[in-house]
């Protein structure tokens, strides 16, 4: 009797908390997972909150050559040629409008804005706190960040949390914008209706697989949306709670090679 072929066409990872260990990196078992499921006929995708800019040397880094969704859903890019396939941007009117009416709600936020493009700056403001490591251009008048398209805005509460901060965002203004968590300190406010599902259905449509050929990886509520739309939703043991209550199993985490432990199943019932 010959063995099952995987049973995933899919394979679909966030980067940050579910590919990337903390210092960055992507574990040898885990690009050997990830190889062996590709060679039994899956195809990886990366599919990410960072935009382009924040995530092309990444990918470089790791040799990947395929199509990434970044921003949220906003983008779909193509590694190997690095050019931007699709492009999704915010309504800077409605987003300034949103942004007016949380704080009349709320109180002054922290503010930093991605801007579209391959190249795409990440600009901040006074008082924004920008994760360690990642590029990103100070602007003591934040009246700048609105001179150029943009893919989305980050903001921070000096005392709210994240938690409360999307809850009160959501509440206040989730009829004109989407407001998503993905990761500590980075909520964001994005176009009404762009998720992580919109851009992987995009790229998956590319690639000629569906929905029901997919197998999802996420640590963070942005990452919902794609489980909703994967056949198979895994969180990593350090996923928001949100996450692992929609999951349809949960791995190790990203440090302890959650997603080969997946595969490697996977692989071995193939």
């Amino acid at each position: 009797m010959s063995p099952a072929p995987f049973p995933y066409q899919l394979v679909a990872t966030d980067l940050d908390g579910t590919l990337l260990r903390g210092d960055g990196t992507v574990s040898e078992r885990t690009r050997e997972a990830l190889a062996a499921a590709t060679a039994a006929g899956a195809v990886h995708i990366v599919v990410t909150g960072r935009g382009v800019a924040w995530t092309r040397h990444i990918l470089d880094d790791l040799g990947y050559r395929g199509i990434a969704v970044c921003g949220q859903g906003a983008q779909v890019y193509d590694a190997g040629a690095h050019r931007l396939l699709t492009s999704v941007t915010l309504d800077r009117q409605l987003a300034g409008l949103a942004l007016a009416k949380l704080e009349a709600e709320v109180g002054p936020l922290a503010l930093a804005a991605s801007r579209d493009g391959v190249d795409g700056d990440v600009l901040f403001g006074p008082g924004y706190r920008v994760q360690e490591g990642l590029p990103a251009l100070y602007l003591e008048d934040t009246a700048a960040v609105w001179s150029a398209p943009l893919n989305k805005l980050y903001i921070q509460h000096p005392e709210l949390g994240d938690d409360a901060l999307v809850d009160a965002a959501r509440r206040t203004v989730g009829s004109l914008v989407d407001v998503v968590m993905a990761g500590p300190g980075i909520v964001e406010i994005l176009p009404l209706g762009l998720t992580k599902a919109t851009g992987l259905s995009l790229a998956a449509r590319r690639l000629g697989v569906k929905a029901a050929g997919t197998i999802a990886f996420g640590d963070m509520p942005n990452d919902v949306p794609m489980f909703g739309w994967a056949a198979h939703g895994v969180a990593m043991a350090n996923a928001h709670p949100e996450l692992k209550a929609v999951a349809d199993e949960v791995t190790t985490s990203h440090e302890e090679d959650g997603i080969a432990v997946v595969l490697e199943r996977l692989l071995g019932a193939a």
